[in-house]
């Protein structure tokens, strides 16, 4: 393969104090209060997941925010994928990216993803408890391009042919998406960009890309792209034992699936085109959800590296215009999630991504 892969990991910028979360969920929570109080569910489960090397930090300080950047750069990160949150005109968690526009230091190549969906109790079950919603209109889609125009402008946003990368985390709740695109892309220009380049994260392997979109990539993981053999009797087939549990919980509501043969599956879907791909070193998000979890059990750097070094031999490079390849995630400690060291692998995970990626032999 000719083209050298760019990594892109995902990034939750929500690890500091917002009067918001404060008010919702108690004085100073940030995602550190659910993944510090997570506990096995079954036996041989791996939790809580607890950071190494960067500790607990707080994304408000710039020592924080440029050692990961140092880290990511280390290992051969290409960039980060930052969750945008904006609810009419709301911005929320945009502390850490404010304050990095603002500071030449911190110069890591960076794109958003908007996480446009409302924000409610899910963690607790209580979906329909909703704290803040999503309300479209065609006056916002303008107030919102208008805004996304700052980072856009900023040299180290990422762009492909000029046209900056911008990601929508679940278009389907738009009432007129195209309309909503074509608007975007007319400021866009008006701006002084070739264009936009917009895309989605795709949830399943029979998603197809609409016309409106110029791409989308592998959201990992498919909680529908799943090992057959295993959505049945999963509660047995793991031999969960009851009397071993840390805490009370009913077994009928986890969803496990061991991450080896959940690999496999997506190691047999067909790459489609206009379509980068995506991975997930590690996934469980017990931690952030009380009720039906979804856990990819054992995984191990090994197992990681063979799904990476599938893709990286292969998806079809030349489909696509950059060789982006999305990684879920940098961050998300609460879901489990994380290429950031973590007490039990170190910077394993890490490690290999590089080893693969760039073709390093392990030392």
């Amino acid at each position: 393969m000719s083209k050298v892969i760019k990594p892109i990991a995902i990034y939750l910028p929500q690890f500091h104090p917002i009067p918001e979360n404060d008010e919702w969920w108690g004085k100073g929570f940030t995602e550190w209060t659910n993944v510090t109080k997570a506990t096995p569910r079954f036996e041989g489960h791996y939790q809580p997941h607890l950071p190494a090397d960067l500790g607990f930090y707080d994304l408000r300080l710039e020592d924080a925010r440029l050692a990961q950047e140092a880290m990511a750069k280390q290992f051969g990160i290409y960039g980060f994928c930052y969750y945008h949150y904006w609810f009419s005109g709301k911005r929320l968690l945009h502390e850490p990216l404010d304050r990095k526009l603002k500071n030449d230091k911190e110069d890591f190549p960076f794109m958003l993803c908007w996480a446009n969906e409302n924000w409610t109790r899910t963690w607790i079950s209580a979906e329909q408890d909703v704290l803040l919603r999503q309300d479209y209109s065609e006056a916002d889609d303008l107030n919102h391009i208008l805004h996304l125009l700052t980072y856009f402008k900023d040299s180290r946003y990422i762009k492909v042919n000029g046209k900056p990368i911008f990601i929508l985390y679940r278009y389907e709740l738009f009432p007129d998406i195209e309309k909503t695109i074509k608007l975007w892309k007319d400021e866009v220009k008006k701006a002084g960009f070739p264009d936009l380049y917009i895309g989605f994260a795709r949830k399943s392997n029979l998603d197809i890309v609409p016309d409106c979109f110029d791409f989308a990539f592998e959201f990992q993981p498919s909680y529908s792209d799943t090992p057959q053999a295993t959505k049945a009797s999963y509660s047995t087939r793991l031999k969960i034992k009851v009397e071993k549990l840390l805490r009370i919980y009913n077994p009928a509501k986890l969803v496990v699936h061991d991450y080896e043969a959940y690999s496999k599956v997506q190691m047999n879907l067909k790459y489609s085109p206009a379509v980068y791909p995506g991975i997930t070193p590690m996934w469980d998000n017990a931690a952030r959800k009380e009720n039906y979890p979804f856990i990819l059990k054992d995984s191990t750097p090994e197992k990681y590296g063979a799904w990476l070094s599938h893709i990286k031999s292969n998806y079809k490079w030349e489909l696509v215009p950059e060789p982006f390849l999305f990684i879920n995630a940098w961050n998300e400690w609460a879901e489990g999630n994380h290429l950031e060291p973590c007490q039990k692998w170190k910077s394993k995970y890490l490690e290999v991504t590089q080893e693969v990626l760039e073709n390093r032999d392990k030392s």
